[in-house]
């Protein structure tokens, strides 16, 4: 790798201004997580107006299918926690071997998470709390998305090391293509505009597989004759394992962080399915839009962990303390305004979704209440990101687990008990507000953070 693309690969982001950088980094962010959530929505907006049904059948595959992604997810913590702090000490070799092991460790992955996952979909989503006459329904989407998981699982490691370089531009632009080309098809698919067939549900899976095989082949591109970041050259397998090795280290733990997650929206899944298809249809509406909201948390999320790991390793830690105290600030602030926007047109929003009264009813009620606490759900995003930057992952789990696990389920259990519907949503609440004052305070003590800017 020359010294020009070295240079260009990182990006100077230990020199500059902490939030200059941190606004140039996150806006190109905030779009690129905008498309793709756009065409989670828009999945959900197509499905819906199937009828409430189909709407239900896709709403209990949401675990499952965030569970995978955030298993990807994982993988791309690691190997952008790890390549971050080899660009910052100026480790080009270690970069690019890295990068390249860490796609190879994505493809593994893949190819134990669809033996498993096509043998048990009919008693894992009977386990969840899906009805018999669901469970066609279910299949027929699940059976080709788990075929199309290589396309999602390798491109969003290969964004994480381009967003550990300093480019956030990249990822962005693949996932704006991806959600425009999903959007364009979903109709067609699920419809059977023109010439092609209707698919209905099978066609809003057919989609997203298209579209996620376009991030596959640009990711890629970018990687390689962009910045330079994969090695074609066969490595020594003691190489291999020790790159898996330093990935896995933060890798593993976030993964099981990012699984909890849509364990614990698998329990709350099974819980509001007592309630019928409508509270379950509601939910999902409700977490479609939830996603949409935090657009701005988990883009900002997803470029602090680089720009804390590049100054890390280049021994700036007063940039590291400006740049979470901005984020925390910003977090608390951009969670307020986004909660009376969301709850002054929640009626409406879930009307766009569905037309069944008690479904509006039910997302409505969610939309109203709990946004009041993403500003401390950012909070959360920010310091996982932060720990696991620093190569100190045991945090970040202990924080997922506390909010998902020892709080959001058996407090949604319980205030179902008590007060129905209303106390499973109200655990949201809770979790989120406890657990982001416990991750700033935590956060403050490990990283030495002052609550005076600039000292």
């Amino acid at each position: 790798m020359n010294q020009k693309s070295a240079q260009g690969m990182k990006r100077n982001l230990t020199e500059g201004s902490v939030g200059w950088h941190l606004v140039n980094l996150t806006l190109p962010m905030i779009w690129g997580v905008f498309a793709v959530i756009g065409f989670t929505v828009a999945d959900t907006y197509f499905v819906g107006q199937l009828g409430t049904k189909p709407l239900a059948a896709m709403s209990f595959t949401f675990p499952v299918v965030m569970g995978l992604g955030n298993l990807a997810m994982g993988l791309g913590v690691g190997a952008s926690s790890v390549i971050a702090l080899a660009i910052g000490t100026g480790d080009r070799h270690k970069v690019q071997r890295l990068t390249t092991d860490s796609l190879i460790l994505a493809l593994l992955t893949v190819g134990i998470s669809v033996i498993i996952g096509l043998a048990t979909i009919d008693p894992l989503f009977t386990l969840l709390g899906a009805p018999p006459d669901l469970l066609p329904l279910i299949r027929d989407y699940m059976e080709i998305w788990y075929i199309g998981i290589v396309f999602m699982v390798v491109p969003i490691v290969g964004n994480s090391a381009l967003r550990a370089a300093g480019n956030t531009k990249a990822p962005s632009i693949i996932m704006t293509v991806s959600g425009g080309i999903n959007i364009i098809l979903d109709p067609m698919l699920i419809f059977g505009f023109g010439p092609f067939p209707r698919m209905e549900i099978q066609g809003a899976a057919l989609t997203t597989v298209i579209s996620l095989a376009i991030t596959l082949i640009a990711s890629v591109v970018f990687l390689h004759y962009g910045e330079e970041m994969i090695s074609w050259q066969i490595p020594r397998f003691k190489e291999v394992i020790v790159s898996w090795k330093n990935i896995l280290h933060v890798g593993l733990p976030a993964a099981a962080a990012n699984m909890v997650v849509p364990v614990s929206v698998g329990f709350i899944t099974n819980a509001i399915s007592a309630y019928g298809k409508e509270a379950v249809a509601a939910f999902g509406i409700a977490s479609r839009v939830e996603s949409f909201a935090l657009i701005v948390f988990i883009a900002l999320g997803s470029i602090i962990g680089p720009f804390v790991g590049q100054n890390w390793g280049a021994n700036k830690r007063d940039r590291v303390h400006r740049a979470l105290y901005l984020s925390f600030l910003f977090c608390v602030l951009w969670g307020c305004v986004n909660a009376a926007i969301i709850a002054a047109f929640a009626p409406h929003i879930a009307t766009a979704f569905d037309r069944n009264p008690e479904v509006i009813a039910i997302a409505a009620t969610y939309l109203t209440f709990i946004p009041i606490s993403y500003g401390g759900y950012g909070v959360i995003l920010i310091a996982s990101a932060t720990f696991n930057a620093l190569g100190k992952p045991i945090p970040s789990l202990t924080i997922t687990i506390i909010r998902s696990l020892l709080l959001y389920v058996p407090l949604a259990y319980l205030g179902s008990c008590f007060f129905g519907l209303n106390g499973i949503f109200a655990a949201s609440f809770v979790g989120n507000i406890a657990v982001g004052i416990g991750s700033f305070i935590w956060t403050q003590k490990t990283c030495n953070l002052s609550l005076v800017p600039g000292h």
